[in-house]
């Protein structure tokens, strides 16, 4: 079973969750489930990925697919996105890190105008070659307004 814990968050975020990875592995087949409120739909919202890792993480790149659904369970986006966790070169590590654990931030959907106010949920799965993906911590997402882009950290 999953931890769930929502971390600060920064003045200007909307919404901010973050889930602890099961044993530190992620099952291809297991979907990481964000429920989130919107106020205004009339704003643009930029949605971001967090991501925990040790060190250890096997590869320099994180494949992630997300389903972002309304309160009628209607997919109103789907992707694949890939991420660098650390330089494909150098194997030097991206993000803030602690010891051997690294903390990243990606901007994934820029400027969303959401189509309505109300529940909305995002689905996150990782998609790399293997069924369990080791030395992810967490995974989670945050969801800034529009003008918070340029703000976005690492």
């Amino acid at each position: 079973m999953a931890l769930f814990g929502i971390f600060g968050c920064s003045t200007d975020t909307v919404y901010e969750e973050n889930v602890d990875v099961k044993n530190h592995v992620w099952m291809a087949d297991s979907a990481m489930v964000f429920e989130f409120k919107i106020e205004q739909a009339t704003d643009k919202y930029d949605i971001f990925y967090n991501f925990r890792n040790t060190i250890a993480y096997p590869f320099y790149n994180l494949y992630v697919t997300y389903e972002l659904k309304d309160r009628d369970e209607k997919v109103l986006l789907n992707d694949l996105y890939n991420m660098n966790l650390f330089d494909p070169k150098t194997g030097k590590p991206y993000g803030k890190g602690l010891g051997d654990i690294f903390s990243h931030q990606f901007k994934v959907i820029p400027q969303y105008e959401f189509p309505d106010t109300g529940t909305y949920t995002l689905h996150l799965k990782q998609y790399m070659r293997r069924d369990s993906l080791p030395e992810i911590l967490s995974v989670g997402v945050s969801i800034k307004p529009g003008e918070a882009a340029d703000r976005q950290g690492d």
